[in-house]
Parts: structure tokens; sequence; C-alpha cells
């Protein structure tokens, strides 16, 4: 069976249209993250291809990853939701995510990275701040 036959019909045109224009990548919590980050001159690549989930950042000197995520697609504890329409589509699918972080959270840790997870509502210094920190805690001081 295709994917597109497991989808659940649309309540309406516009709620379709709606979830088709979320951006998968380079999202404005993202963003604002990357651009403080490297306002401290800490310097990342940005969904990294060789690694499991490809990582929103990866810090590879670090061997550090960090995911930013939605608090609707990843059910954050306290900002997630369930829609009313299609209810068991939903929680099958937002299930099915948080299985999926899990899975791409060990794949990393079998590599020897450690991966942070972001929240989107997180406020940006207090993220940048944590990423930071475990940065420079990963890294061994600069000789001079």
């Amino acid at each position: 069976m295709d994917r597109k036959s497991t989808l659940p019909r649309p309540l309406d045109a516009a709620t379709s249209a709606r979830f088709r224009r979320m951006p998968r990548a380079s999202t404005k919590p993202e963003l604002r993250l990357r651009r403080e980050l490297h306002r401290r001159g800490l310097r990342f690549r940005v969904n990294h291809p060789g690694l499991p989930g490809r990582p929103d950042l990866a810090f590879t000197r670090a061997k550090m990853a960090v995911f930013v995520d939605g608090c609707f697609w990843h059910r954050c504890p306290e900002h997630g939701t369930l829609p009313r329409n299609n209810r068991d589509w939903w929680q099958q699918k937002l299930d099915r995510n948080v299985a999926r972080d899990r899975a791409k959270d060990a794949a990393l840790a079998e590599l020897g990275w450690t991966v942070l997870h972001v929240w989107e509502h997180e406020a940006t210094d207090a993220a940048a701040d944590r990423v930071e920190a475990e940065w420079r805690r990963r890294l061994p001081p600069a000789t001079p």
C-alpha cells in the first residue's frame, strides 16, 4: 500500500493548504537559534546528510547534534496538541514521529554523538546557552 492511500481526508481545503505550506527545514525557531549560535562564534553544519536523522545542527568536532523540535510534530509535553479531526490517524502519526526521534537519538549515541533537543517554544538565548555550554564541555581546551 502506498503512502498516499493511508493519508486521512483533510477537514477542508484551507486546512490542507496550511499543512502543505509548513516548512520541514529552516523554520523560524531554527533560524533564530542558528543566528544566535553563529553570533557567539560557534560553527556547525546544517542538516548534515551523513548522520542519522540529518540533525538541524551538527557540531562535527564536538560530535554534538541538535534538533529543533516543533511542539505539535514532536509531542511537546507542554504545548503538544492532538487534532479533533482524524484523531486516531494523528495519534499514530505523532507517535511514529516520537519513536523515530528516539531511534535517531540512539543511532547517533552509538556513533559517539551527544544529542540535544530544543523545543520551538524555548527562548532563543536560553537554548543557545544550553547548546554552547554542552559544546564547550565536549571540546578540549585550546592550547596556546
